[in-house]
């Protein structure tokens, strides 16, 4: 029934009257700059309003529209971290837009829309809400990328974004059209279904290596992450650190989905690409970001690198696998937002600054924001005992007991590689050459966010916070 299947998608449906709500409220205002400013909080509101709950109302698995929406303890978990990430991002966002004359009521509403299409995403139960999902996601994010519209790097930012998004769409529909060919349907249960009868046809194969190339341009993992580091430098820090967060959860949720749903009994076909893909991405990551003076480009490929290792979980192909992929990725956006929350605040004189080398000494301008990120970095590291250390061990153990050994070893060395990049920030805020110190003044609210993030990566050391647990229960349910 209908009614039914709407109330599947009631936080959905939600979030999308609310989006076309505040469009108008900020067309029809007078007062832009308080208008805007007004929508964007009531925006970070409603996403960790709505976070709260579809995290804490306790319900079963449920499927709308024919299986074309599956709403499952994955899909939650993940939209959790999705609208809480999209959330820290729009607090932090408000000082910098003001800043830099960017505090339009439309930034608010794009990031509304993304969001809902990131929700859609990890819900997906067929091809078609794949797609819509994806699509109502990229569009929203092609904007953002493009935002500040006096900027050459912005345009070139958004149009690199564009064409190269495109250019994935396409793949990714050709691929869901070439599935639907040769199984005659899509819905992932009864695509599943097909493969488990009938085998994989070197048709089938085609479709789904098309589906996976498509994703995995959208989750920037190698060698599809030409757009990454050009978007990352040449968007508005904001949308940079949007990009780093909320979208890449929903992209490696979609691409776990997809596998384990449609494909989950083919898992030795895709488990090749994976392995390929997590292999790439780990070393051109770590390598790539050796020379990097730029700190935006930096956590560019630090992105391609950990989502690498992300994949390594996945290409597990089991359920620790799953939960490993879960748990990475809520670390990782965690880690993300409080390193952000610096990166915002990296001025001289008024002016943004992202070159690397301005962080030297700057441990003796600010001691306790030197000592925050100091722990953020060596939690990207994955040195122990701080909490990202735990993320890769997950994944790494994931892959060992998957029979991927020489995987995991090989992500071992790529971490080792990796740590250099992140070690050289400390050594210049605490050992580097003295110059023009950093001079900008952080809020109360990003010393929050900053602070938060690096005292979750010690504190969490305890039980992570329950997170194992809640993730071993959502990737349960996407392999039940």
């Amino acid at each position: 029934m209908l009614s039914n299947d709407i109330s599947v998608i009631l936080p959905e449906l939600l979030l999308a009257v609310f989006a076309m709500a505040a469009l108008m409220f900020g067309v029809w205002s007078k007062k832009q700059e308080a208008v805007s400013g007004l929508i964007l909080w009531v925006t970070a509101l409603v996403f960790v309003g709505l976070g709260l709950w579809i995290g804490l109302v306790p319900t079963g698995t449920e499927t709308a529209f024919s299986e074309g929406f599956v709403n499952d303890g994955f899909a939650r978990f993940s939209k959790v971290v999705i609208l809480w990430g999209a959330a820290s991002i729009l607090f932090l966002s408000k000082e910098y837009l003001q800043k830099n004359n960017l505090l339009k009521y439309e930034f608010p509403v794009l990031i509304t829309m993304a969001v809902i299409g990131m929700m859609i995403m990890v819900s997906a139960g067929d091809l078609l809400s794949l797609y819509m999902g994806l699509e109502l996601q990229s569009l929203s994010l092609y904007v953002i990328a493009a935002f500040r519209r006096d900027s050459l790097r912005s345009t070139e930012a958004g149009l690199k974004y564009f064409v190269l998004g495109a250019l994935s769409s396409g793949l990714l529909l050709y691929g869901a059209s070439l599935v639907y060919g040769y199984t005659g349907t899509i819905v992932f249960s009864q695509i599943s279904t097909v493969v488990a009868d009938e085998g994989m046809s070197l048709g089938l194969l085609f479709g789904m290596v098309f589906l996976v190339t498509g994703m995995a341009f959208k989750i920037s993992a190698a060698p599809f992450h030409m757009w990454t580091p050009d978007v990352y430098e040449g968007s508005p820090t904001p949308v940079t650190a949007f990009f780093a967060t909320a979208p890449k959860m929903a992209a490696a949720a979609m691409m776990a989905r997809v596998l384990h749903d449609a494909f989950g009994n083919a898992i030795a076909d895709w488990q090749q690409i994976l392995i390929f893909l997590s292999f790439a991405s780990v070393f051109l990551g770590s390598i790539a970001a050796i020379g990097q003076t730029d700190i935006k480009r930096l956590m560019a490929y630090s992105s391609i690198a950990h989502m690498g290792f992300a994949l390594m979980g996945l290409a597990a192909g089991s359920e620790e696998g799953v939960q490993a992929l879960l748990i990475y990725m809520a670390i990782y956006v965690t880690t993300n937002v409080g390193v952000f929350a610096f990166i915002l605040n990296m001025e001289r004189d008024g002016q943004a600054i992202t070159d690397i080398k301005s962080l030297s000494m700057y441990s003796r301008e600010a001691p306790a924001r030197a000592a925050a990120l100091a722990v953020l970095m060596f939690s990207l590291a994955g040195l122990p005992p701080l909490v990202g250390f735990f993320a890769k061990f997950y994944v790494l153990t994931a892959a060992v007991n998957a029979g991927l050994t020489w995987l995991a070893v090989a992500g071992v060395i790529a971490s080792v590689i990796g740590a250099y990049y992140y070690l050289r920030i400390i050594y210049l805020m605490y050992f580097g050459e003295a110059g023009d110190a950093l001079n900008g003044k952080m809020s109360t609210l990003h010393w929050v966010f900053l602070g938060g993030a690096s005292a979750a990566m010690v504190l969490g050391i305890v039980n992570l916070f329950g997170v194992e647990t809640i993730a071993g229960m959502a990737a349960a349910t996407l392999l039940s």
